[in-house]
């Protein structure tokens, strides 16, 4: 049977995960709300 806490202890986060978090945070990306923004503001600009 598999020992949970013992495979715990052996755990270390992969460094591709940490590099993608990185990245990912450093991007300026639009999310809905942004696009929702734009379209009103837009819409009221005509």
């Amino acid at each position: 049977m598999i020992n949970f806490e013992e495979e715990l202890k052996k755990f270390h986060p992969s460094l591709e995960v940490e590099e993608a978090e990185e990245a990912i945070y450093n991007q300026d990306l639009t999310d809905m709300a942004d696009v929702l923004v734009k379209l009103v503001k837009d819409t009221k600009e005509e």
